[in-house]
């Protein structure tokens, strides 16, 4: 299943609090799709990701400046 984050507009630490959060309450193997437009965040989420054992999928970069993160959590 699919999970759904728009983070756009949030600075640091804001997005990855958030992701934290949403990881917590979706089932193993389910994916988050995250969407943010802070630069800290290019560096934040793939960090967070290897720290918690989540599975960053892919980062897609937008032309409206904003990033889409695809996280499985494991």
């Amino acid at each position: 299943m699919i999970k759904i984050l728009d983070a756009r507009g949030l600075l640091c630490p804001l997005p990855v609090l958030k992701v934290s959060k949403h990881l917590k309450n979706i089932s193993t193997g389910d994916v988050l799709q995250v969407r943010a437009d802070d630069p800290a965040a290019l560096i934040d989420i793939p960090y967070y990701c290897i720290e918690t054992g989540n599975l960053l999928l892919e980062a897609i970069e937008d032309l409206d400046g904003s990033t889409l993160y695809l996280i499985k959590k494991v």
